[in-house]
């Protein structure tokens, strides 16, 4: 079963955030658009790469209304010393969430049992807890964060506006398309 339009499990985590340990909770996802990303794990070649892609597009996040959470399944403690000792993951300015039970990993269900490692996935969560979308890849494969945006401000425009889909490649600001059947078979 997929996991979208599901409402997001309970959780509390421990992270790392602004030079202090704090605690994530899926409360903290309600009320506002949030972008969840896992990670397989800190100390990666690849992982700093995508924080880095994150934390140059965060005030593009913020100014959607949306919040980033990194998450791999390190400690918090691991993520402290990460930010400190990458230049590309000191960036970031947003929560680098621990998961070293895999709560997170099973539950967004992105978890490598054999490994104890999280694949790459991205889940743009609406204010009420339910996952819009997902996206998954091999952890071969990083993603590009202005993606993440373009479908973030996809899910807001059609919660919006809920008689209005988003065609393909769309950008804020550019044309939708009302379903009815005097489109089908005309694009």
């Amino acid at each position: 079963m997929s996991l979208i339009n599901t409402e997001i499990k309970p959780f509390k985590a421990n992270a790392f955030k602004d030079g202090k340990f704090i605690e994530v909770t899926d409360a903290d996802m309600k009320g506002k658009w949030s972008v969840v990303i896992f990670m397989p794990a800190a100390f990666t070649f690849n992982c700093p790469t995508e924080v880095e892609d994150a934390a140059e597009h965060y005030e593009e996040f913020k100014k959607a209304g949306a919040e980033v959470y990194i998450v791999t399944t390190d400690t918090h403690f691991s993520h402290k010393v990460w930010h400190e000792t990458s230049p590309a993951v000191g960036k970031a300015k947003f929560a680098l969430v621990g998961d070293p039970t895999h709560q997170l990993t099973r539950a967004f269900d992105v978890h490598i049992e054999e490994e104890g490692l999280a694949l790459r996935g991205t889940f743009i969560i609406n204010p009420e807890g339910v996952i819009k979308t997902l996206e998954i890849h091999d952890n071969a494969i990083a993603r590009d964060v202005t993606e993440t945006l373009r479908k973030l401000k996809a899910a807001q425009y059609v919660a919006a506006h809920p008689n209005e889909v988003c065609p393909a490649k769309w950008k804020e600001g550019e044309k939708t398309l009302a379903p009815s059947l005097d489109l089908v078979g005309k694009i």
